[in-house]
């Protein structure tokens, strides 16, 4: 069974159910917290009735800096809502480290973005180093990924299309939150992971909902392809893409055609005047919840509650 653990400002502890274990240990980084796995099943063994899970501030698991990189279009519903047909060429791109926040950290939008996206995505974490040229087998998988948490890839849309990359409108500062729980996974665990659910909703407004079943590369095949051209390090976090729903979705045909002959300021102008009429990008005062799990509750990566602020807010 994978077990759970939490990171808050006081260290690290086991959750178990509504209680937490604090875990003996001197790692600081999730890195080292992972290479001290014997203090971890110790804690997960303590006897102790521990603390409610609920008195914790939880802060993401996954301590930075570290490398985060990302998965693009990797859902076969997704796939469908970004208008992409026939077969998808696998693709990654990087996030800042310093995106990365705690599960119930306010997601703060910055005040020339106009339309805030949201992005429910596993992510795994490495337990060791991944040389360049490594082939990963489904059953090499235990070997490399520690454990897994869940992610919200936000996006600010109007600078990823009309810029033509992903790493400024996914890289502002609270744009990947992370968390609560870092589960860390048996080898028998590994078989499971197809039955994962990812869920996502908005103002309580389910957005978002499929299994790992609808992952067009997964994850040792991912890791096989990262490592062509990129190390990863233990600590090192994988987003593997998100399943449709998101707020953006592309233009029926014939409009995306007609656009194509448009100049592009012109193009853009019209297509984002089009935009505003979508409800469903995020607003201040949105709360967004993720949460990541399969239906028997083996893994559980519990759920994130966030709430969209501007910039210029007060977040206290």
């Amino acid at each position: 069974m994978s077990t759970n653990v939490l990171r808050t400002a006081d260290g690290w502890w086991v959750a178990r159910a509504d209680r937490a274990v604090p875990v003996d240990t001197k790692a600081v980084t999730t890195a080292e917290l992972i290479a001290d796995r014997d203090a971890v099943r110790e804690a997960a063994l303590n006897g102790e009735t521990g603390t409610p899970v609920a008195d914790l501030v939880a802060l993401s698991p996954v301590t930075t800096p570290c490398r985060v990189v990302a998965q693009m279009v990797n859902y076969r519903s997704h796939a469908r809502d970004s208008g992409f047909t026939g077969d998808i060429p696998p693709a990654f791109f990087r996030k800042a480290s310093g995106s990365v926040s705690g599960p119930d950290d306010a997601v703060v939008r910055p005040s020339h973005v106009k339309f805030l996206d949201y992005e429910v995505e596993l992510g795994l974490v490495m337990g060791v180093h991944l040389p360049v040229g490594t082939v990963v087998e489904e059953r090499d998988l235990p070997a490399y990924v520690a454990g897994l948490v869940v992610t919200n890839d936000v996006s600010a849309r109007d600078l990823q299309l009309t810029k033509t990359q992903f790493y400024e409108s996914k890289s502002y500062p609270t744009f990947t939150p992370t968390g609560p729980y870092l589960a860390l996974l048996e080898p028998e665990d590994f078989g499971h992971l197809p039955d994962l659910r990812l869920q996502l909703s908005v103002n309580d407004e389910l957005r978002q909902d499929r299994t790992l079943a609808d992952m067009i590369v997964r994850p040792a095949q991912a890791l096989t392809l990262l490592s062509r051209f990129q190390t990863l390090d233990p600590g090192d976090l994988l987003l593997t893409g998100t399943p449709g729903g998101t707020a953006l979705k592309a233009p029926p045909k014939p409009v995306e055609k007609i656009g194509a002959l448009l100049p592009p300021a012109v193009k853009w102008k019209a297509f984002f005047k089009s935009q505003a009429k979508n409800p469903h990008y995020l607003h201040t005062g949105d709360v967004i919840t993720a949460a990541i799990a399969t239906p028997d509750g083996r893994i559980d990566l519990g759920e994130q509650r966030n709430l969209v602020m501007d910039a210029n807010q007060d977040q206290k």
